[in-house]
């Protein structure tokens, strides 16, 4: 899988490039990120990559040709690299909102994406209505840039690839994953058995691989219904959840 960035600032991208496990995993070959700035693609003296808004009002817009020009410089690449055209993405807040879903989706097409992190008050429209296949999401608020957006989605997808991670079914374990069906994960321990007055709970000691399964589904049902009862909603209304779960569930003390 291959990802681009057009961004005025390549070197966030070691962030995930260089380091920890999507680093290791870009160093054997399992992913591949290149960075373009859009600065390289200007033909003044000043590299100039914004300007004032039609219309009056603060800040200013990013030009749409050196982003358009990054971007066939990227496809031109990937194309000659015998990849396929790669979505253009637009991190912004019009877009749909990126999840675990869509990271599985992400990792699973192993497509990779170009994303466009833009600056300043925005990107020029015309370049958006060209150019953008998709407009992606974190969350309902504002950063300075699509930089931080980016790893995230890019973070989130690599990690599921195979080969990714050292045990392959830690990702299965994430909340938010369908192989939890949707719900948060539960609490985790390791040693010492007794910290400061506080032991690891009795099941995770038993040894009896069902009972400590019942109990971190049990653990994952109660967190999810006390933080994110959303979770249990969307989990109920497309049928994970078993007679046994919806019965844990009513068990529950009812929140006031």
């Amino acid at each position: 899988m291959r990802f681009d960035a057009v961004t005025l600032f390549p070197e966030m991208f070691g962030l995930v490039r260089d380091q920890g496990v999507t680093g290791r995993a870009h160093a054997q070959g399992i992913w591949s990120l290149k960075a373009w700035n859009p600065r390289d693609f200007t033909y003044d003296a000043h590299r100039t990559v914004d300007d004032r808004p039609y219309g009056g009002g603060p800040g200013m817009v990013m030009l749409a040709a050196p982003l358009e020009a990054a971007v066939d410089a990227a496809q031109a690449e990937r194309a000659a690299q015998g990849l396929g055209q790669a979505p253009v993405v637009l991190l912004a807040p019009t877009g749909r909102r990126y999840g675990q879903r869509e990271a599985q989706e992400l990792a699973s097409a192993r497509q990779g994406a170009i994303f466009i992190c833009g600056r300043y008050e925005g990107v020029d429209q015309r370049f958006i209505d060209r150019r953008v296949t998709q407009e992606w999401s974190l969350g309902d608020f504002v950063l300075s840039g699509g930089e931080i957006a980016a790893l995230a989605m890019i973070d989130a997808a690599v990690r599921l690839l195979p080969g990714v991670l050292n045990d392959g079914d830690s990702a299965l374990q994430d909340s938010f994953n369908s192989a939890l069906d949707g719900l948060l994960d539960s609490p985790h321990y390791t040693r010492p058995e007794v910290y400061e007055g506080a032991s690891v709970p009795e099941p995770l000691l038993s040894g009896h691989h069902a009972r400590i399964a019942r109990w971190r589904r049990e653990q994952s049902l109660s967190l999810t219904a006390e933080r994110r009862p959303d979770l249990i909603e969307q989990a109920r209304a497309t049928g994970r959840l078993t007679r046994e779960d919806e019965r844990f569930l009513a068990s529950l003390p009812k929140r006031s």
